[in-house]
């Protein structure tokens, strides 16, 4: 088992270094086009010239964000915050609160609007009454 394990090494880095190269964006490849980096891989795979060329010169390596050389400053993707931790979020909750237009805008209101529904439930429920007990034949309409 051991004597195949320098050959899947080899392979592994050779499949690594190809799909990073096919991942990696055209703008990001440096010294010769991107075509010419994955040719490179294919035809030097087995001696691992292709994929440790690519890894030490065809691609630009960016530093990682909190990382020894950049510590503090941003990378070019920028870091996902939580909603309950943005303050533009927040602020824009608080504006359309103050913008609800046709909702009930006071307590006052409220109240008014529940007195409204328990009239209409009191209604409902006499006119059932009625229908059930033979006083009112003509279901409304």
């Amino acid at each position: 088992m051991l004597r195949y394990l320098p050959f899947l090494l080899v392979l592994a880095l050779w499949i690594y270094a190809f799909i990073d190269c096919l991942n990696t964006p055209e703008e990001e490849v440096r010294g010769l086009p991107k075509v010419v980096w994955v040719i490179i891989i294919l035809l030097f795979g087995e001696v691992l010239v292709g994929p440790v060329a690519w890894l030490v010169a065809g691609k630009v390596r960016h530093a990682p964000a909190g990382g020894a050389a950049g510590g503090t400053a941003r990378t070019r993707r920028t870091e996902w915050v939580a909603p309950d931790d943005n303050p533009e979020f927040l602020k824009s909750l608080k504006d359309s609160e103050g913008n609800k237009g046709d909702k009930a805008d006071t307590p006052k209101d409220d109240d008014a609007l529940l007195r409204d529904w328990e009239a209409d439930l009191r209604r409902r429920e006499e006119e059932l009454k009625r229908r059930e007990s033979g006083e009112d034949p003509q279901p409304p309409a």
